[in-house]
């Protein structure tokens, strides 16, 4: 998990239980479940440039996290593809947008990869806890 350095110890903690699951709700406990190795929390300033499909994120300035999306382009014209999920009973989403990640980065916890120019996918979404 990755978050940003001004995140408060109490928003921290808050996160750091969602993250681990087991009994915190939907969806974070099905997250947890499929999860086979857990990185220690990483603290660091945290970049995002929110623009949908186009969005950013950078952590450490990209050292440690470097993430850019666009859509992507028709390979016979080059123009831009909008393509779209559609799913009702969606359990993170009930729409998303399909691109592909121009950087897909990450270096931290003893793991690293490089996933640029792979699949990338847009979707807003809201949870909410109990009142």
């Amino acid at each position: 998990m990755i978050l940003d350095e001004d995140t408060t110890p109490s928003q921290r903690e808050a996160l750091e239980r969602l993250f681990e699951g087991g009994g915190v709700g939907e969806p974070f406990d099905t997250f947890a479940s499929v999860r086979a190795t857990t990185l220690p929390t990483i603290v660091a300033p945290v970049e995002f440039k929110l623009a949908g499909i186009r969005s950013r994120v950078r952590v450490a300035g990209g050292d440690i996290f470097d993430l850019s999306m666009a859509r992507i382009p028709n390979p016979v014209t080059g123009e831009e593809e909008e393509i779209y999920i559609d799913k009702p009973t969606g359990f993170t989403a009930t729409r998303s947008e399909m691109g592909m990640s121009l950087v897909h980065r990450f270096n931290g916890g003893g793991m690293s990869w490089d996933h640029s120019g792979a699949y990338a996918e847009y979707c807003e979404f809201d949870y909410s806890g109990p009142d």
